[in-house]
């Protein structure tokens, strides 16, 4: 998450437009965005170094139409946020940008606050850079933990381990179920997108038919990223991991996120190849969701959590 020099407020204001909002940002207008408006602010993302996979806006949109929001001057969108909502308890925030022609004049501050009543009284999460951690705070965030992104050119791994499969059609709805114990809210249709999007690879572990981790790896704008990777144990870890990564080119490099404190995540990254080069912190304004968090070695996305 990046607010990009705007100070966030708390979310109890009910403002969903702002004609003359604090900081001089007059003329504002919040709408929410269509599938095809939500590209545009990708680019962005992309210009701020986010490494988005080229397939996200797609799958990220319908997860909730009604939870991205576009500021405009006149009909130039200028500024975004994205709440989406998975359930009546659970939301995440994401993509909170202000185009740089137009940072330091209070447009993210109006865009947060027009924006914000989507999220209702939900929890919501976001991953903030730690430069704007404590703007954040202020706004009534707290946080939970930091987490790692860790990059590079992946080592490839001895023969595959068995029982990891390709993700089939009939494996989507004991996945969806998976990710359930691994994520705060219930979101089969989104699952389902993810992993089966044009360029996504999944794969599935299984144990005497039963799931016990499955991870996606997708290609980004520089190289590929993998996300979620859950599972039960290290060595499904490992063997997902190594299944995915075979996917890529010898000179290709992979990035993946993991929370902390996940040793066994961190060590497997670091095994394969990978080093640790920037971290986020994920911070929620509610009660911390309790999910099996050791089962978490890649979380799935920055943007939607």
């Amino acid at each position: 998450m990046n607010p990009l020099g705007e100070a966030p407020q708390s979310h109890s204001t009910s403002e969903r437009t702002a004609g003359s909002p604090p900081g001089g940002a007059g003329g504002l207008t919040v709408t929410g965005a269509s599938l095809e408006e939500w590209h545009q602010v990708a680019e962005w993302a992309a210009e701020e170094g986010w490494n988005p996979g080229r397939g996200d806006v797609a799958c990220f949109h319908p997860a909730d139409p009604a939870g991205f929001f576009i500021g405009r001057l006149g009909a130039r969108p200028i500024s975004a946020v994205s709440i989406v909502t998975y359930s009546e308890q659970y939301a995440f925030l994401g993509y909170y940008l202000v185009h740089p022609d137009h940072r330091g004049q209070g447009f993210g501050l109006a865009t947060w606050r027009a924006a914000f009543p989507h999220a209702g009284t939900r929890t919501i999460g976001l991953d903030a850079v730690p430069a704007q951690q404590a703007t954040y705070g202020r706004a009534g965030f707290k946080s939970a933990n930091d987490t790692i992104r860790y990059g590079g050119r992946p080592e490839r791994s001895g023969t595959p381990a068995a029982g990891v499969v390709p993700v089939a059609p009939e494996h989507i709805d004991a996945i969806a179920a998976y990710d359930r114990e691994c994520f705060p809210a219930e979101r089969p249709a989104f699952v389902s997108r993810w992993l089966t999007a044009a360029g996504h690879i999944a794969y599935a572990r299984l144990r005497e038919g039963r799931v016990t981790g499955y991870g996606v790896i997708r290609p980004a704008l520089d190289g590929h990223r993998v996300g979620p990777l859950f599972a039960d144990t290290p060595e499904d870890a490992e063997a997902l991991f190594d299944a995915l990564t075979a996917h890529v080119g010898p000179e290709d490099e992979v990035s993946i996120d993991i929370p902390e404190p996940q040793h066994a995540a961190g060590a497997l990254a670091t095994a394969r190849g990978l080093e640790a080069r920037s971290h986020t912190v994920r911070m929620y304004a509610g009660p911390v969701p309790e999910v099996r968090a050791e089962r978490t070695f890649g979380v799935t996305t920055l943007e939607l959590g």
